[in-house]
């Protein structure tokens, strides 16, 4: 009996990446993986290259880096439940976001700040004068 591409040993890289719902498409996942956005062990991953059961895959994607190790190689497409049990989620909670200043609001119809009100507005910001 032949093994089905679902549960072969091995899975070509970007196929599993685009598998369990890391990227939106396989395409991005190839793309990821020529310009070195993916490694798999530590080395960049070409995106023919396999990956097995207990292997260690980072994925910058998205503006943020996620490690994952695969439990189940998947060369298709699978719902989110499914895919989700397919690997283990790695990566670590993301810093504590830091307390951002609201922007500066002007009323409607207000117009351009006064040089009064600029150099203001420049004191909050903490811009320097030249």
């Amino acid at each position: 009996m032949a093994a089905t591409p679902e549960t072969s040993a091995t899975v070509r890289v970007d196929s599993w990446i685009w598998a369990v719902r890391l990227t939106k498409t396989r395409s991005q996942a190839a793309t990821a993986c020529r310009a070195g956005h993916v490694k798999v062990n530590g080395d960049r991953a070409k995106p023919a290259q396999h990956v097995k059961p207990g292997d260690e895959v980072r994925v910058f994607h998205a503006g943020r880096e996620r490690i994952v190790e695969v439990r189940q190689p998947l060369a298709k497409r699978v719902g989110a439940p499914a895919a989700a049990e397919a690997y283990t989620d790695r990566t670590p909670a993301p810093p504590p976001r830091e307390h951002v200043a609201l922007a500066a609001v002007r009323d409607r119809g207000a117009g351009r700040p006064t040089k009064r009100e600029r150099r203001e507005l420049d004191q909050l910001r903490g811009a320097r004068r030249a």
